[in-house]
């Protein structure tokens, strides 16, 4: 995603809000089922709106742990009680005030960040953007997004290859796997507010399918997709 820089306004806890305490160490623990964002399996075929729920009939519901199995991790933040600009490329993770995402930070090492909103005010060229990201590819790294406000949708490809849908909304930081084929839209709100966080210098390149020889997809599919031996 390409967006216009902004200067960072540092987040400031809102003034309602009584004082967060100080997170545990050790590392943090995932969400528990219940707040997961909610997936279903998505009907066969091409997919002719891309913002629409694309539900089947009756719907498919993915279980938490069928997306863990596939790789993905999520943790819900509440995004509300903090505030952050519209628009910082880069954001400095440093300047986090919320106790658990700077949890998260160091846990997952964490050193880059950008701000970004999806829509169409804030993103030049927003329907040919939009149309892009909806692409089918890979990343040669882990894709981290933390959704400050607005939704949209992440589908990934499960271990039948079929397009599980994804409903990502305010407070949800999701990670997707290095080499997992997805793609990304916003719905039909079309707004979202996000926050990309990458591990060293980022790097957005994207594979479009097929790749399955590139070393990030081959790494993939050897951890997630490849049934393992058990030894006798």
């Amino acid at each position: 995603m390409s967006e216009e820089s902004a200067a960072a306004k540092e987040p400031t806890k809102r003034e309602e809000e009584p004082p967060t305490k100080k997170v545990k160490s050790g590392t943090m623990e995932q969400a528990p089922a219940g707040e997961w964002p909610e997936a279903w399996v998505m009907p066969e075929g091409e997919c002719e709106d891309q913002k629409a729920l694309n539900k089947q009939d009756p719907n498919v519901p993915v279980t938490v742990e069928e997306l863990k199995d596939i790789g993905i991790c999520y943790w819900k933040l509440d995004a509300a009680a903090y505030e952050y600009p519209k628009i910082s490329v880069p954001w400095d993770p440093k300047d986090a005030v919320d106790p658990k995402l700077s949890k998260l930070r160091d846990d997952r090492g964490y050193s880059y960040a950008d701000i970004i909103t999806v829509h169409p005010d804030t993103l030049p060229e927003y329907d040919a953007k939009v149309k892009a990201f909806f692409e089918e590819h890979i990343h040669d790294a882990e894709e981290i997004r933390y959704i400050l406000g607005g939704s949209g949708f992440f589908d990934v490809r499960n271990k039948e290859d079929r397009w599980v849908r994804v409903h990502i909304k305010s407070g949800d930081l999701m990670t997707l796997p290095e080499g997992i084929y997805h793609r990304f839209t916003v719905d039909e709100a079309d707004r979202i507010h996000a926050m990309r966080l990458f591990i060293g210098q980022p790097v957005w390149t994207p594979f479009n399918r097929p790749c399955e020889e590139h070393e990030s997809r081959k790494k993939y599919v050897e951890e997630f997709l490849e049934e393992k031996k058990t030894e006798g």
